[in-house]
């Protein structure tokens, strides 16, 4: 049975890249949930409401039997509600985060990016504290990052001059590891880490591999679906870059909405 990733948007599959890259022989099927995206400004019960819709899909009509919660958002508010409403493994991207940034930070002092509502939850705030009383951490929200992302600006100046308007009151406050609190920001690393190049960075896309090793070992055929509810125009910028082979599909919303 295939491991289901889900996501707000096309964010998540820097994560469902990741996946494929290192279980070869995995089945995967990718939700992006491109109609109702960003959940970043939406309201705690929303996100919930959302995750619900579309971990729900991918468990009765795919047969998922492990969940990755690739959406931040919906890892800061939603991860705790799915567990309860799956008999399956549910991975979010908060926790295996909050431990790589305490692993690799020599100072203790971390800062956080992501939407709003991973901001404005704490969740690695919290997870950080929890783990690791003593460190301090600081967070801003970057809500400019995702459409330029979209919009396929990587590289665009306007890209490198948010990169220094968000972050530099993090490196300010003397932060040596920086967690990226948003699937879309894995695309800017490159621009972070020239910007930033002393700046420790810690990509969910990456570390949430472990997470999944631990419970996931089966070999199965190796196919890869990838479902939209909605394909924009700037989608086909980011196509290349995040897709590579996989198969792609639309599906109408009404597929999703039924909670």
């Amino acid at each position: 049975m295939p491991i289901g990733i889900f996501d707000s948007g096309v964010g998540g599959l820097t994560v469902y890249k990741s996946i494929s890259k290192f279980f070869p022989d995995a089945d995967l099927v990718y939700l992006g949930d491109c109609a109702r995206v960003p959940y970043g400004n939406k309201s705690k019960e929303t996100i919930i409401r959302y995750s619900l819709e579309c971990s729900s899909y991918l468990y009765e009509k795919h047969n998922v039997d492990v969940l990755v919660v690739a959406c931040n958002s919906a890892s800061s508010y939603a991860l705790d509600v799915l567990r309860n409403y799956f008999d399956i493994p549910v991975i979010g991207v908060v926790e295996p985060g909050v431990e790589a940034a305490l692993d690799v930070s020599k100072n203790g002092k971390i800062g956080v990016i992501g939407t709003y509502a991973t901001v404005n939850s704490n969740a690695y705030k919290r997870n950080l504290l929890d783990k690791a009383p003593d460190i301090q951490v600081f967070q801003k929200a970057c809500p400019l990052f995702v459409p330029l992302v979209e919009e396929g600006m990587i590289n665009h100046p306007v890209t490198y001059h948010m990169v220094k308007e968000y972050i530099q009151e993090l490196v300010d406050k003397g932060i040596d590891t920086l967690i990226l609190g948003c699937t879309h920001y894995p695309l800017l690393k490159g621009v972070i880490s020239s910007v930033y190049p002393e700046i420790k960075i810690v990509d969910s896309s990456e570390v949430i591999i472990d997470k999944i090793k631990s419970i996931y070992n089966k070999k199965e055929s190796g196919f890869r679906k990838v479902f939209l509810t909605d394909i924009s125009p700037a989608f086909k910028k980011l196509e290349s870059l995040l897709l590579e082979n996989s198969k792609m599909e639309k599906i109408e919303l009404s597929e999703l909405c039924k909670i």
